[in-house]
């Protein structure tokens, strides 16, 4: 059988018409093409969402307009200004939406609400609903409850109202039970203040130079050096007897949970918290950054929870895992029916004492 042998210039002939024509086919292939699907955001437990809300919300600035985590899909909902910080929301793992309102209008309102609350009323930026959430507990009625009613809806859709069971106030009765001329609260976290050992607790529980014990009228083992309410709600106490303070949490079930450091609230997360009332229950943190009216006056900077607490809880510590998170200052309701705690960021409290964790 005879070969033919085929001429370098014809090889060279065919191989280029069949790269154009793989061109061709690879241009029409990427022509008929559907876009690329973005990229699923990560799974997140709600601590790590926490965390990133932080870090985005920090790095896109002015076009962020909060944040909140999805649990059923256990993802971070970031609320963004325009496409361009969304691509960086999803480049970090999180979900972007789009939304109309920016912080800076939000907040522009929340001051807004702030010159017509009444005693009862709470308010706070709603990332969920992107406008400004303006909730009365149940003593707020007749005149006043019109009074607000009307200005809210003067705010054009910007703010909604709601209604709440129970009247607000700080959670008074006099972690672990600690005492005070005849009033108990709770331990919040215990804490390091240059080389001293400290703990935090609310600061509606006492005034400077109190002196607390473990028992009533038990020996003294601290004495408050600083407590700030209203405006705020926290309360340094120094101890000034040798006893344990470990960083800990008591679970009420003869266990700990070890605490190794602080952490922003993120709505949407689960939480929990101890008492010495009712010892421990969870929750779900319902919005940030609340101003709260109770009776003796407004506190600013709060955290809303699901978590039900009762008098004597006070002070008591909201935690995540091992990040503490909040100490208990007041709300409405109770551990058999139900209700609303807030609590003041640990963050801010230990930024104010200058403590550390643990």
């Amino acid at each position: 059988m005879t070969h033919r042998r085929t001429s370098h210039r014809r090889l060279l002939a065919a191989a280029t018409g069949l790269a154009a024509l793989l061109a061709g086919s690879l241009a029409v292939t990427q022509a008929n093409a559907a876009p690329a699907a973005p990229a699923a955001p990560d799974v997140l437990s709600s601590a790590e969402a926490g965390e990133l809300a932080g870090s985005l919300t920090d790095r896109l600035g002015d076009e962020a307009a909060g944040a909140f985590y999805d649990a059923d899909t256990k993802a971070l909902v970031v609320n963004v200004l325009d496409e361009t910080a969304a691509d960086t929301v999803r480049d970090a793992g999180a979900r972007a939406r789009v939304v109309e309102h920016s912080s800076a209008t939000l907040a522009e309102v929340r001051a807004q609400v702030e010159e017509f609350a009444v005693p009862g009323t709470a308010w706070s930026v709603d990332p969920v609903g992107n406008t400004v959430r303006v909730t009365v507990d149940s003593t707020v009625t007749g005149a006043a409850l019109e009074s607000v009613r009307d200005s809210v809806e003067a705010l054009d859709g910007l703010a909604t109202l709601e209604q709440r069971p129970g009247a607000f106030a700080p959670f008074i009765a006099g972690g672990d039970a600690i005492h005070s001329s005849g009033a108990r609260c709770s331990l919040g976290f215990n804490v390091t203040v240059g080389d001293q050992p400290g703990f935090l607790t609310a600061g509606h529980c006492g005034s400077t130079g109190s002196t607390w014990s473990e028992s009533a009228g038990g020996d003294p083992i601290g004495t408050m050096a600083e407590s700030v309410f209203p405006e705020g709600d926290y309360a340094l106490v120094e101890y000034s007897a040798d006893v344990d303070h470990p960083s800990a949490v008591n679970l009420y079930d003869g266990g700990t949970q070890e605490i190794t450091g602080a952490a922003e609230a993120t709505v949407g997360q689960q939480v929990q918290r101890s008492g010495s009332t009712t010892g421990l229950h969870g929750g779900e943190v319902t919005a940030v950054d609340v101003s709260v009216s109770y009776p003796q006056g407004t506190v600013h900077g709060t955290i809303e929870t699901s978590v039900c607490a009762e008098p004597g809880d006070s002070g008591g510590a909201l935690f995540s895992g091992s990040s503490a998170v909040g100490i208990t200052s007041g709300g409405s309701g109770d551990c058999t029916s139900g209700g609303t705690t807030f609590f003041y960021p640990v963050t801010d409290a230990l930024d104010a004492v200058g403590a550390t964790l643990p």
